[in-house]
């Protein structure tokens, strides 16, 4: 590809200079233009309002002509830097000739593209590419209103990025790949990647991510949703943060998907079915709509394409006012004329009105292909804290899912269980009172979920170490608190498998 031009943003940087993207990649890291480096020079403080848009904190800390400051002025503050200045650090001739800096007045160089650190998941040192002024969205607004304008990373790129599985597999599919942050984490641990978007720009932008990265090249095609995969074409992993956004129009591609309503994600879970291969994941992250009359559960159950496994999780509501104002943010419509934004705003609550929108959740949705003939669906609300990344998480649910389908409860009794790391015990009650008034199990890692035991329960955890069946151990329990074993071993099993759902308790294979 060539440079890409639009009226109102900068032409791109060229896919076809490989030699300059390695030289500018060297040159980089040489300076420690590195998500570490970022943080030891900024500090905390100045680093973190980075990541929100706000820039005079790391214009304060960068005052200096070091090489590392230089960088930062230049490519992550867009500011004109000398020619000498930068020619001290960076290749200018080449790299100017290759469309990452262009020549401005007064001798002056500036980047033509924001170029991010990012770290990897095991500690790589990549390089995220978007437009000026967009390498983060919220409240700030982006620094373009441009329908073809391509974010970085945000907090739902990060999301998708900690959520998904990371076991080794044959081929993955980006789909909306945007600035190409998940087709980069992908390049890591499949062997193909194909990343497709319907905005050319975006997949020119990809393409130099992936190259200053220096990842493997993926396939890069155009088209909406699934329309650029061939017919015979299916995948081990297929992720999506699309433009998800339930508005009226589409006035942003990396935002609007520009059908009615939450159709937009709907399509792309009950596609995703028939292009996964057996044993797959499909990760997404999607809006959905709280209609009035309609359970919001049961629409998402709906969505789920047949041969699937799905774990839905809801991570926040927004009544629709809020969602609004939050979406009209993040365009910088608060900072334009006031009617226009009222109307706006009007526009966008005559349409949630239409559609008896009362609120629009926002989560994470996975799909496990295994054909099973009793498919396990879970829909759940989990506003909580987690720990990041999620990706094992996600896989060992899935399995446990399989585990208890293919376990009976006399199978369930027949099997060893050990208690999950950093699983703890808390005893809640009065002061002084001899007994708890009940007890409760925490997860300190995963989704640091906790759920109430009764006594045999909190019991039975406690001392499952993979030693003893849990037909055994519930036999000593019954032994100690004087119960018939067998009323107990009727009884149980249902909070067994509640508790190797949920993941206090991993069968000891």
């Amino acid at each position: 590809m060539g440079g890409v031009s639009n009226p109102s943003l900068s032409t791109l940087p060229s896919t076809d200079r490989a030699d300059v993207t390695a030289q500018l990649r060297d040159a980089l890291l040489a300076a420690s233009f590195t998500a570490d480096g970022l943080l030891e020079l900024l500090g905390a403080p100045a680093y973190a309002a980075l990541a929100r848009s706000e820039t005079v904190p790391a214009l304060r800390a960068t005052r200096g002509d070091t090489p590392l400051e230089t960088l930062v002025r230049l490519f992550l503050l867009q500011q004109p830097v000398p020619h000498a200045r930068v020619a001290g650090v960076l290749p200018v001739d080449e790299c100017v000739d290759a469309g990452w800096l262009a020549r401005t007045g007064g001798d002056e160089l500036a980047a033509t593209v924001d170029v991010r650190p990012y770290g990897g998941s095991d500690g790589e040192d990549w390089f995220i590419v978007s437009d000026l002024g967009c390498a983060v969205g919220g409240a700030g607004g982006i620094g373009s209103r441009d329908e073809q304008v391509v974010l970085g990373v945000g907090g739902a790129s990060t999301t998708l990025a900690g959520i998904t599985v990371r076991t080794p597999v044959g081929s993955a599919l980006d789909l909306g790949t945007g600035s190409g942050i998940q087709a980069l984490h992908a390049a890591q641990h499949a062997t193909r990647v194909t990343a497709t978007d319907v905005n050319p720009r975006a997949l020119h932008i990809a393409a130099l991510t992936l190259e200053l990265s220096g990842a493997p090249a993926a396939d890069l095609r155009q088209g909406s949703l699934f329309e650029p995969i061939r017919d015979e074409e299916t995948y081990d992993l297929i992720v999506s943060n699309p433009p998800f956004v339930i508005s009226p129009g589409a006035r942003l591609t990396y935002r609007d998907g520009g059908m009615g309503g939450d159709d937009l994600c709907r399509t792309l879970v009950q596609m995703s079915g028939e292009r996964l291969n057996e044993g797959g994941f499909a990760q997404f992250l999607a809006n959905w709509q709280h209609v009035e009359g309609e359970d919001w559960q049961d629409r998402l159950r709906s969505w789920v394409p047949r041969g699937c496994d799905a774990w839905i999780v809801q991570r926040e509501v927004q009544d629709v006012t809020q969602y609004a104002e939050l979406w009209l943010r993040d365009a910088g419509d608060h900072r334009g004329d006031t009617a226009e934004y009222q109307g706006r705003y009007d526009v966008w609550l005559d349409e949630f009105e239409a559609r008896k929108v009362r609120a629009v959740g926002f989560g994470w949705i996975a799909l496990h292909r295994t054909d099973a003939a009793e498919p396990s669906i879970t829909v759940e609300e989990w506003p909580h804290p987690v720990e990041q990344p999620l990706g094992a998480t996600v896989r060992a649910h899935f399995d446990r899912v399989d585990y208890l389908r293919e376990h009976d409860d006399a199978a369930l009794l027949a099997g060893h269980f050990r208690l999950a790391a950093e699983v703890v015990q808390e005893q809640v009650g009065l002061p002084g009172a001899e007994d708890p008034e009940h007890v409760v199990l925490r997860q300190n890692r995963g989704m640091r979920r906790a759920t109430k035991v009764d006594t045999v329960g909190a019991g039975f955890a406690g001392v499952c170490d993979g030693t003893l069946s849990a037909g055994r151990i519930l036999d000593a329990i019954a032994q100690l608190v004087g119960e018939d074993p067998v009323l107990l071993r009727d009884r149980t099993p249902a909070q067994i498998r509640l508790l190797v759902e949920q993941g206090f308790l991993e069968p000891a294979r």
